[in-house]
């Protein structure tokens, strides 16, 4: 097939991805953004294995075949809880992947030079003429291209080395197989510096060489800055991780396309690098973190002991929360990821529809970081198909709390939580939060007494205006819906 027509698919997939991405940032036109990327990849796929350099294909549709069922079987056994877990999964195969056509890369590098008679690039015409696909492309090159090609490559292995072990332990933090704690080893950022000041000799090192043993231990280098970078990172910055290894999985993509010459590559990975760069930065905002503190691992923090929280958690029983609904003329509800573990959005809805026919004021207050997921609640939400329209981000609804009546608080804890203003010392301080404690009543369905995730203790559970609504919420509200007609 012409390079030509490669070109044209590539193009019209490119903007079928920007599509995508653009519909993506609302919740109505998020699902047609879907499909605009469904289409996207399957041209792009569809696109690659007519075009020229093509080859193999039998195992190539074999190996596509195996990779869209395993990938069906797993995405259809994932609850939505398990959605972070998932994704750090995918950024680990894209970060596999991008170290593996690195050292291709460079297998089929050594070998076109070796058929060199004098070991330089281009190739004679001659010798050239037999070469097809990848190989073809760098025979002719030139010395200072192929040089580029190093370096590219180096990228491509590198970034993709960090995002694959970064992503295994985000996985194993978001799953609970991994302490969720920041956890470095002795010398802390001293060894994240020295692992990269290796990577970079190794990278002058293998342009003076070429040979491979510089690239493996550039490789392991990079292996350990992601697994110690990603362990560094407590638990409360977990959303902003997953996003950063988006982020990185998209550069290790366009270094990928770089080294390949293939232009959708480059496009798509400088799309999700850039786009998961800025909602990291943002996200940061949102949690008042540094963003280079979160890339370094936590660098820097709070010092100091953390302020004692006084008084008593006052427990309440279904029927005492059914009587303020009751009462209430305004009502915000605060989901978090509780909400999400209970399966509990279709319990929240129904709640929400009935108070909604009573003529109550009912609307959702959303923390950016909400979840361990961006948009997570959102998600959950639209799943249980509550209106979208009384679904507010926090700063168009922080407002508003001092003239709420009912503030219920599902499964939520950092994103409410008072210290991040009162407590300078507060490993959440300066935090923006939902500032829910200025309700006039505020109920917090929570299983236990437990500080959750984070391990941050929080004195929203303790002032004289906040009821704890204890259990299960999914068992919690279906008792709750009982009462309330």
């Amino acid at each position: 097939m012409e390079l030509g027509f490669t070109t044209a698919v590539y193009v019209v997939a490119a903007v079928l991805f920007i599509l995508s991405l653009g519909g993506l940032s609302g919740q109505e036109s998020a699902k047609r953004a879907v499909w605009y990327g469904i289409v996207g990849m399957a041209l792009a796929v569809v696109a690659t294995l007519i075009g020229p350099g093509a080859g193999l294909w039998w195992l190539s549709v074999i190996l596509i075949a195996a990779g869209g069922v395993i990938g069906y079987m797993l995405a259809s056994k994932v609850e939505m809880t398990q959605m972070p877990e998932l994704v750090a999964g995918m950024h680990a195969l894209v970060g596999l992947a991008a170290v593996f056509v690195g050292f291709n890369a460079h297998i089929e590098l050594g070998r076109v030079i070796a058929m060199s008679p004098d070991g330089t690039l281009p190739l004679p015409k001659d010798l050239a003429a037999g070469l097809d696909g990848f190989a073809a492309l760098l025979a002719k090159k030139i010395p200072v291209e192929a040089s580029i090609l190093r370096v590219e490559l180096v990228l491509g292995v590198w970034i993709g080395a960090v995002t694959f072990t970064g992503s295994v332990i985000a996985y194993g933090k978001l799953s609970g197989k991994v302490t969720s704690a920041a956890t470095k080893l002795p010398g802390g950022h001293l060894l994240n510096a020295a692992a990269a000041a290796i990577s970079v000799l190794c990278l002058i090192w293998y342009l003076n060489s070429g040979g491979v043993f510089p690239l493996l231990i550039l490789t392991i280098a990079a292996l350990f800055i992601g697994y110690h970078l990603i362990m560094g990172i407590g638990g409360a910055d977990m959303p902003v991780v997953v996003s950063m290894l988006n982020s990185y999985s998209g550069w290790a993509a366009a270094a990928i396309g770089f080294s390949l010459g293939n232009d959708l590559l480059i496009v798509v990975g400088a799309l999700v690098g850039s786009s998961g760069a800025i909602l990291s930065y943002i996200m940061c905002k949102a949690m008042n973190r540094s963003f280079v503190s979160v890339i370094l691992g936590g660098f820097g923090g709070t010092s100091g002991p953390a302020m004692e929280v006084e008084g008593e958690q006052i427990a309440i029983e279904a029927d005492g929360v059914a009587q303020a609904l009751e009462d209430a003329d305004s009502i915000i509800i605060i989901p978090g990821y509780g909400m999400a573990v209970a399966q509990a959005q279709q319990n929240v809805a129904e709640l929400t529809r009935r108070l909604r026919a009573k003529g109550k004021n009912v609307r959702f207050a959303i923390h950016p970081v909400a979840g361990r997921l961006p948009g997570h609640m959102n998600v959950l939400l639209a799943e249980a198909k509550v209106p979208y329209d009384i679904v507010m981000e926090m700063d168009e609804i922080n407002d508003d709390f001092p003239e709420t009546d009912v503030s219920i608080v599902i499964g939520s804890n950092d994103i409410v939580n008072p210290a991040a203003q009162e407590d300078p010392n507060s490993p959440i301080a300066g935090m923006p939060v939902l500032e829910c404690w200025k309700s006039k009543q505020v109920f917090v369905s929570k299983r236990g007494q437990g500080t959750g995730y984070s391990g941050i203790e929080n004195p929203l559970f303790y002032k004289e205006n906040t009821r704890m609504f204890y259990g299960d919420a999914k068992a919690s509200l279906d008792k709750l819906l009982t009462m309330i007609e």
